[in-house]
């Protein structure tokens, strides 16, 4: 137990052993200070470079702007318009940039339309038309550049009082003496706060007092510029997100199009898989069949004329019955056997490692994850798939295949699938083979297919398939 803890005590840093240690809570508090001093050097940088920055952007926008409005009853109008939409788009990438380097969370960026409709009125649509275009063009022209300016006059004044502040005692000796009549701010400040007292006119004692006056306020103004920058910048952050990023909606269209996608790519890969298995009966136990058939009707003409000879046709009979059945069975691994649902995954996966030509070993760690049926027969499909390719194309000497279930980032689970095999690789996706099929099929789960395969081997295929 005690080599246990201190291997424990090893992993933590220290700034983690002073939080645990410090019992008077002063250590969260000096870190979270240490952090927010940490920032300051990028955020105020992205303050101080704010106001060039919103200046060159708003007089490039309206001008733009401007000049595309007064001439749009002419041809040439609306082509300035589109091109203040695009240079409103560039800005508000340049903008979202800046914020990242100033420490912010990233936003996420509007989904741009890239299809437009062809001719010039389709190209015109396509930037006057998009409400993200309009809205990053009010960010640039309007919104930021009011905000900007005043944030940089905030930050710079802030800066420049707290650094004057704390070296008044040093450049205030080169300033020109007080002269009768002269205006001394702490006097002013002192007599205000305690009424009834006065300092009196020695400017000896009037001098010190604003030396320190003019220090404190600057030692107030520095340690309180993290926060006041920190503000600042999240002001910034706060209109980025709601002008310069994503709508709900455009997750909501992205969402429809992708499950309209895998609804194609499911429908397609089923179409793909019933006319090879047309093709494999055709070509195959059909013709078998068809064979057995006639030499069935031989040997019973033969029977009583040639007994020999129906003899030998109906052992020819029986080696195309048992070749039929061979191929029925290879073709019946891209349905559910009754192992599959009688069983489960796991036991289905390690029957076909079992029934594999070549040595197969299995890893499984499917967990406690609920598993629908559809995606098991689909898992069970593409790794009998795969396995396969392997006997069929690869020449290895051995295989693995690994599947488990676990937590992606999202929170969301997902079932891994991989098969690794020692062959020559050179695998790749090819347009009406056997791997675009198995792609086409995981797309159709939401899934993802990676495939690995240099030439000379080894491959390695994943996938990964959502399930929820």
């Amino acid at each position: 137990m005690t080599t246990h803890t201190l291997d424990m005590t090893q992993q933590l840093d220290s700034a983690t052993l002073g939080t645990m240690i410090d019992t008077d809570g002063t250590a969260p508090v000096q870190s979270r200070f240490r952090r927010r001093w940490a920032r300051v050097p990028r955020e105020l940088g992205f303050l101080l470079a704010t106001l060039p920055v919103v200046t060159v952007v708003f007089i490039v926008l309206v001008t733009l702007f401007s000049l595309g409005v007064s001439t749009v009853v002419l041809v040439g109008g609306v082509f300035v318009l589109a091109a203040a939409m695009v240079t409103a788009r560039w800005s508000g990438a340049v903008e979202l940039a800046r914020l990242e380097a100033a420490g912010m969370p990233p936003i996420a960026r509007p989904t741009w339309n890239v299809e437009r409709r062809p001719g010039i009125v389709g190209w015109l649509r396509h930037y006057l038309g998009d409400g993200h275009y309009w809205l990053y063009l009010l960010h640039g022209g309007v919104v930021n550049f009011a905000v900007g300016v005043a944030t940089w006059c905030v930050a710079i004044t802030w800066l420049v009082t707290g650094l004057g502040g704390l070296t008044f005692g040093i450049w205030s000796r080169f300033l020109p003496p007080h002269e009768a009549g002269n205006l001394w701010i702490n006097k002013v400040v002192i007599e205000f706060v305690v009424p009834g007292l006065q300092l009196g006119d020695d400017p000896d004692v009037l001098q010190r007092n604003e030396t320190i006056l003019y220090t404190v306020l600057g030692l107030v103004m520095l340690a309180t510029l993290p926060f006041v920058t920190h503000g600042l910048v999240r002001i910034h952050q706060g209109i980025a997100r709601g002008m310069l990023g994503r709508f709900a909606s455009d997750d909501l269209k992205r969402e429809v199009a992708a499950l309209g996608a895998s609804r194609d790519a499911a429908v397609s890969a089923e179409d793909h898989s019933l006319r090879r298995l047309e093709r494999d009966i055709h070509d195959g136990p059909q013709q078998r069949l068809v064979r057995l058939q006639f030499d069935l009707a031989s040997a019973e003409r033969a029977l009583d004329s040639d007994p020999a000879a129906a003899r030998a046709l109906l052992e020819g009979a029986r080696e195309q019955s048992r070749d039929a059945l061979e191929e029925l069975r290879d073709l019946s691994r891209g349905f559910a056997p009754p192992l599959l649902q009688d069983r489960g995954l796991a036991a289905a996966l390690e029957s076909l490692a079992v029934r594999s030509t070549v040595p197969t070993s299995i890893r499984l760690s499917l967990g406690q994850s609920e598993i629908a049926p559809e995606v098991e027969r689909s898992v069970y499909f593409i790794a009998a798939e795969l396995l396969a390719n392997v006997a069929k194309h690869s020449a290895a000497t051995m295989a693995t295949v690994t599947a488990s279930t676990r937590e992606s980032e999202t929170g969301e689970s997902v079932l891994e699938l991989t098969v690794f095999d020692d062959g020559i690789g050179s695998a790749a996706e090819v347009a009406g083979h056997g791997l675009a099929g198995l792609a086409e099929r995981v797309s159709g789960l939401r899934g993802e297919i990676s495939i690995t395969s240099p030439e000379g081997g080894p491959t390695m295929i994943a996938t990964r398939i959502p399930l929820s």
